[in-house]
């Protein structure tokens, strides 16, 4: 026993003995705390009596060991700061159904060191992201998410009413034309951590209200921006995981610099033994057949090309790859090859077979783009209700002259689940998306 007189607070976590022993939590860690009825006054014993794990209370006293050697603040006076009315889950068994954990998040919190862990780290990634950007000497920005044209991504937006408008809007899925605006203004190097909205299924990997990171660069293509993702993935790791080396489920990779790059066409001939680079459609059509990958009608090369992609290389890649040089199709916000007009200046990169990131040498002749919106508008007539509107705000803004730029957008969720080696998206948000309860 020492003479030290200090203050705690926390939440009670267990009740032994009728209060006699009590252990006390907080974001730092637990402490118990001795409580001898004949050091309370009669008003501080009816207190005791009316404890119960979840109760936040405050406790003076002094420091002790007990028997046992544990470190015990020995009470002198107790202050009941919140009452909890429900009571916690059975301490030996914790907070065990899914569902729960996911509907009642604070609850899993208070019961699961590892969920809270999980999700302070979870924005301590942000915070080292936007550091990390910062040194880079990109300005974080912000733009709309309520939009009146839908583009950016191949994806089904969500829709809203503004009311005193009366018009109809589209909740952003990605802030790609507005942060390219913001770079043809004069900034020259942007980027904006913030949600995208999909309506989409949710799973694993998957949940319609997603957090990204989009980046642009002026002076700076593909090449560029495959560099920054490398340098971000492997700080990250090292500064959360203690090296280079990333778990995901069963699997591990090094993510030290430099990665593996090779292009679709390549990596489709290693996989299939089929090469695509200078099929027609009909041909790469057969192609798919052979493989037995079933088509939607109506798809152009470039959609038959990433369709067999999907089915046969995808899940693969394993080891950090930046899959670059998509067919031009697929990709309406991006420059032609420089070698090869089928193809863009694109890569995607895949970790474990799961998409980390999307980015480009961006498109910056407004006519290309125009022809691109163009066929855009054609597929959305036929029924694409994912491919990209035409913006021409957006165009008239190419008009005034875009500097060539590299842009990415990395999937903050994602990346955290491989960092943190969490294998479904909902344990990294704090509040998914669930279906209706029964």
């Amino acid at each position: 026993s020492t003479q030290d007189l200090v203050d705690v607070a926390g939440r009670i976590m267990a009740y032994r003995n009728g209060g006699m022993f009590i252990v006390l939590k907080d974001e730092q860690g637990s402490i118990q705390l001795m409580c001898n009825k004949n050091d309370f006054s009669e008003k501080m014993q009816s207190v005791l009596k009316l404890l119960r794990p979840g109760d936040w209370i405050g406790a003076k006293g002094t420091i002790c060991r007990t028997s046992a050697g544990e470190l015990t603040v020995r009470v002198e006076e107790i202050t009941v700061l919140a009452k909890t009315l429900l009571p916690l889950p059975e301490k030996f068994h914790g907070l065990k159904d899914v569902e729960t954990r996911y509907r009642q998040r604070y609850l899993d919190m208070i019961m699961s060191d590892e969920s809270r862990e999980t999700l302070v780290n979870r924005f301590l990634i942000e915070k080292e992201i936007r550091d990390f950007m910062t040194e880079k000497k990109f300005l974080e920005v912000e733009t709309p998410i309520l939009q009146e044209i839908k583009s950016g991504a191949s994806a089904k937006p969500f829709t809203t009413h503004h009311n005193s408008l009366d018009r109809n809007l589209f909740m952003r899925v990605a802030p790609e034309l507005f942060l390219k605006r913001l770079i043809i203004g004069g900034i020259p190097r942007v980027f904006e951590i913030g949600k995208n909205f999909r309506n989409e299924g949710t799973d694993t990997k998957h949940n319609p209200e997603f957090t990204m990171m989009e980046a642009y660069q002026i002076f700076a293509d593909y090449n560029d921006m495959m560099n920054l993702v490398e340098e971000l993935v492997e700080r990250l790791c090292i500064k959360f995981n203690g090296s280079t080396i990333m778990t995901f489920g069963d699997k591990s990779v090094d993510v030290k610099r430099p990665w593996k790059r090779a292009s679709m066409m390549d990596l489709i001939k290693e996989k299939t033994g089929f090469d695509l680079s200078n099929t027609d459609l009909n041909s790469a059509i057969d192609i798919a057949k052979r493989l037995n990958i079933e088509l939607k009608e109506n798809m152009l090369w470039g959609e038959v090309v990433e369709e067999i992609f999907n089915e046969k290389v995808e899940e693969s890649l394993i080891e950090p790859t930046h899959v670059i040089d998509y067919p031009v199709e697929i990709s309406p916000l991006t420059k032609t090859h420089r070698i090869n007009s089928r193809l863009v200046e694109r890569f995607e990169t895949r970790i474990f077979g799961v998409e980390l990131c999307n980015a480009y040498s961006e498109l910056t002749d407004p006519r290309d783009q125009r022809e691109r919106f163009e066929e855009q508008e054609k597929k959305r007539n036929a029924g694409d209700d994912e491919a990209d509107m035409k913006d021409e705000d957006f165009l008239t803004a190419l008009e005034y002259g875009m500097p060539p730029t590299g842009g990415i957008g990395i999937g903050i969720d994602r990346l955290v689940m491989m960092i943190l080696n969490k294998e479904s998206i909902r344990d990294i948000i704090a509040f998914p998306i669930l279906k209706e309860k029964a």
